[in-house]
């Protein structure tokens, strides 16, 4: 495992332990990835699921589940509670009725777990849609004060690389403000994970050598990502190589403050985002983490349905980290 999962697991085990919701507790790689994340007390697991249907579950799969903390929408004791809170926070677009239907839901039950604070985050995902696990956290948990959007991230992990690249799995054509805040939110995420953030704003173009309305956005999000924080180290708008290798930097934009060492990358488009991450993990070899969520209250990770246990294990280790 790469130095940033054996830091942040050292880190994880320092520390009392966090408590992490996983709704698809039916679900082999989950099942197994919260037994060895509980038995090496990184954090402690939240099963969500009939109780005797999970214990059944693990004994099948010669999984030891006793180190995690189990919980089923159909006896929570705080029941009652968990429906007027959720009635509450959906401010008149749910009622008492329709809310204890809903919160029968697992990834509705487990959001609810983290809004009022009996866990610390959530990951979900391998079983449900993306909209599944993030229409029910930003309903329930919300973007932080100030933030418009969430946006997914992955860090891109080969040997001790890492990187972080987004957005590669929310918004499909976002505009110069979410640009922006991508570019925000991203810098703080490659802190999180001791990643030191240069941010390459990705284009088509390096510095003009092309203008269009794609390209203005870019720059225009460079002006408003400063203005929201003028200590990021930022620049572009940037061709790819321009940000990652030194000598093609040195031609094509001399004067800039990232000489293709760029660590953060955003992406100008979903499409261009999503084959970014897919093309560096197939073709250059690189581990993609995530999807990571950026922008929420508290924090709710995104499984891809293709995912493995180890897949599961390490996204919630993040989850744990962003928790801290």
């Amino acid at each position: 495992m790469s130095e940033l999962f054996s830091n942040l697991k050292k880190a994880l085990k320092a520390n009392e332990k966090k408590l992490i919701v996983f709704p698809e507790a039916m679900d082999e790689r989950v099942l197994s990835a919260a037994s060895k994340l509980a038995e090496e007390s990184i954090l402690t697991p939240v099963l969500i699921g009939d109780e005797k249907e999970v214990h059944a579950k693990a004994k099948e799969l010669g999984l030891d589940i006793t180190k995690c903390q189990l919980m089923n929408p159909a006896n929570y004791e705080n029941y009652d509670q968990m429906v007027d809170k959720f009635v509450e926070v959906r401010k008149g677009k749910a009622t008492k009725e329709s809310a204890k239907e809903t919160l029968q839901t697992e990834n509705y039950f487990g959001t609810m777990l983290v809004h009022m604070g009996e866990a610390h985050g959530l990951v979900s995902g391998a079983v449900h849609s993306t909209s599944d696990t993030v229409r029910p956290a930003l309903q329930i948990i919300k973007t932080r004060p100030g933030i418009n959007k969430t946006s997914g991230v992955f860090i891109m992990v080969r040997g001790e690389e890492r990187y972080v690249f987004g957005d590669c799995a929310i918004n499909i054509a976002p505009t110069s403000d979410d640009l922006a805040e991508i570019a925000v939110e991203s810098n703080k995420t490659a802190k999180v994970f001791g990643i030191d953030p240069k941010i390459a704003m990705l284009s088509f173009s390096t510095k003009g050598s092309a203008k269009s309305e794609e390209t203005e956005r870019v720059v225009e999000a460079i002006t408003k990502a400063k203005e929201i924080d003028s200590n990021l180290v930022i620049d572009g708008e940037f061709q790819f190589d321009t940000a990652f290798v030194p000598s093609v930097a040195a031609k094509k934009a001399p004067n800039s403050e990232i000489k293709g060492d760029a660590t953060v990358f955003v992406f100008p488009s979903l499409d261009a985002g999503n084959i970014g991450y897919k093309l560096a993990e197939r073709l250059g070899n690189f581990e993609a983490v995530g999807p990571i969520l950026q922008g929420l209250n508290k924090p709710v990770n995104d499984l891809s349905r293709g995912c493995n246990s180890e897949d599961v294990y390490k996204l919630a280790i993040i989850t744990a980290a962003q928790a801290k």
